[in-house]
């Protein structure tokens, strides 16, 4: 019988969001089994160079590369990984110390030590890549060293959230003698500290990972090997799936294809169904005269019906949203909803007529094709529905593949574009901070300058997260406000694996990446 509604439970919060199970659905085995793991996805890496990626990539960073600090499985802070040991060194949270383990190498041979850690940080602010994460080292300001175990990180402001961003894959350590100071390595091979060697890679189709033997962390791999398989869509990973050409699903699922598993009996697949924070939301761009005005985006904000989205092309396997900070994170609030209430034409055609806007507004909306999955289409045919049967709007849809719509929207080129965020670390900050600056993730300049220069710098002065509430409903409100940001609907993660496979209850950290050591066979029931 397919075992889901019998077996297992839904995630409460963001505390518990590895996945867990009722009873032994996914049951201990051997962690001995040579036989590579095989996992499906639709998230491919964009890159391989740490340097240039603030995405999916990082998926394939973690089980390759090493960080300072990372989430052991049922952990929700930092802990030691490359590092022994970490920690503020002072009351103000401006100096952070990590103190690395003897006898650390990289996969080739080469030493680790905290050159290589300052070297790998260093390059990521001097490369700057347009894709990538220099920005979420924004409260940095140098990196010390003290022989070969000794890092020191200064500040230059109080930042409690800066051990999240350390155990960030963005943040992985490098070999100096194989990546460049100031460019980045396009060779497509790597060299990691991480608990797996890439020993093959295909781009678009298939990541071959290997057990490093020269690994030293808290990872207790329970395989040999896990092959990657990336596809262009749910349906041909889930055909795969059945035909037992994969062993497991990760992202990617189609709601159709959620629904089917749920539905039918199986005694040889097992669906786990968590709690996510993942979201999906709209970005207007200023350079756009129509996204420029507020009366415009309040508009859009007024008629979209996030319910109807959910259930229609999504079938209830997401939530709408009504803030950035999605449920069960710290400090969420609804504020889209408080303010604009259920969607409602005549309100937003009000909102028009009083800024002078008398006829059917130009918009033209960007999505990609290849990167949240396979509904992206229906999502956007169901927004241009919904926009034009209002009256108010004449909507233009665009599409490109991930790869040419990042260059796209870097360049100001979408005056409204749909963007999805998987969160860099389980905090709100981390929901708020990347969006906004002249220098943001979105490629597209939002000042808020009480957020970030107020708010954000009060809030990480602050160790207890418990205690910034207030900050962070108060930034909510301003991107409610200014309605740059619209969000649409809040993901729970799903992963369908062969009823063979065990550790998927287990796999996925605070920010939903799957920690590929965690899965090996049954031998069992």
């Amino acid at each position: 019988m397919f075992n889901r509604n019998r077996c297992l439970r839904h995630l409460a919060a963001i505390a518990s969001i590895s996945l867990v199970t009722g009873c032994a659905v996914f049951s201990d085995g051997d962690p001995n089994s040579e036989e590579p793991i095989v996992v499906g996805t639709t998230s491919a890496p964009s890159t391989l160079d740490p340097a240039a990626a603030w995405d999916g990539s990082w998926e394939l960073f973690r089980n390759i590369y090493q960080t300072l600090v990372a989430y052991p499985n049922g952990s929700t802070t930092p802990q030691p990984d490359a590092a022994k040991r970490c920690a503020f060194t002072d009351g103000s949270n401006r100096t952070y110390h990590c103190a690395l383990r003897s006898g650390l190498r990289f996969a080739d041979g080469d030493p680790l030590t905290a050159e290589a850690v300052k070297y790998s940080v260093d390059r990521i602010r001097a490369i700057d890549a347009p894709s990538g994460p220099a920005g979420l080292l924004g409260s940095l300001d140098r990196v010390e060293i003290r022989g070969d175990h000794d890092v020191y990180f200064r500040l230059n402001q109080p930042d409690a959230t800066f051990p999240f961003v350390l155990a960030t894959p963005a943040m992985s350590i490098v070999d100096p003698r194989d990546y460049p100071a100031r460019s980045l390595r396009e060779d497509g091979t790597v060299h990691g500290s991480g608990p797996y060697e890439l020993r093959a890679y295909e781009e678009g189709k298939k990541a071959e990972l290997v057990r490093n033997d020269r690994y030293q962390g808290f990872a207790d791999r329970r395989n040999e090997a896990v092959t990657i398989r990336y596809f262009q869509n749910s349906a041909a990973m889930v055909k795969a799936l059945r035909a037992k050409d994969i062993d497991l699903t990760y992202r990617g699922l189609a709601a159709g294809d959620i629904i089917a598993l749920q539905d039918h009996q199986s005694q040889d697949l097992q669906l786990v169904d968590g709690a996510g924070t993942d979201i999906s939301y709209l970005v207007f761009n200023p350079k756009d005269p129509w996204a420029d005005r507020l009366a415009v985006r309040k508009t859009v904000a007024q008629v979209v019906d996030r319910a109807a989205i959910a259930h229609k092309v999504y079938k209830d396997t997401v939530d709408p949203l009504y803030s950035m900070v999605p449920k069960g994170l710290t400090g969420h609030t609804t504020g889209f909803f408080d303010d604009f209430g259920e969607p409602d034409v005549a309100r937003a055609r009000t909102i028009l007529t009083e800024a002078g806007i008398t006829g059917r507004v130009p918009l033209t909306l960007w999505y990609t094709t290849d990167r949240y999955g396979s509904e992206t289409a229906k999502e956007f045919q169901e927004l241009k529905r919904q926009l034009e049967d209002s009256g108010l709007f004449r909507i233009t849809l665009k599409s490109r593949p991930w790869k040419t719509y990042v260059v796209g929207y870097q360049k100001g080129e979408y005056p409204v574009f749909g963007r999805g965020w998987f969160p860099d670390f389980p905090d709100a900050d981390n929901f708020i901070a990347p969006f906004v600056g002249e220098q943001n993730a979105l490629g597209t300049p939002y000042p808020a300058p009480r957020i970030t220069k107020e708010l954000l710098p009060a809030s990480r002065r602050e160790s207890d997260r418990a205690n910034v509430v207030k900050q962070f409903e108060e930034a909510q409100q301003i991107l409610v406000d200014d309605a740059r940001l619209l969000p649409l609907w809040q993901g729970r993660q799903y992963v369908a694996a062969s009823d063979d496979i065990s550790g998927g209850e287990r796999a996925l950290d605070p920010s939903t990446i799957m920690m590929m050591w965690e899965l090996h066979r049954k031998t069992s029931w």
